[in-house]
């Protein structure tokens, strides 16, 4: 019997990777000047990162 596992935790590293993918992609695009690298961004990014793999993925 095959488990889906606790959505809790899939939540929650849904939420550590995008933080790290958005963290490196930021990165980044402030290295070449195209945006700032600030806490605003970093958490908008991660929240549409985050929401974007929920749905795409998760559901």
């Amino acid at each position: 019997m095959a488990s889906d596992g606790d959505i809790r935790v899939l939540l929650a590293l849904d939420l550590l990777l995008s933080l790290a993918f958005s963290a490196v992609a930021l990165w980044g695009l402030s290295f070449f000047g195209l945006i700032r690298n600030t806490t605003t961004n970093l958490v908008l990014a991660t929240l549409v990162v985050a929401t974007l793999t929920y749905l795409l993925v998760l559901r």
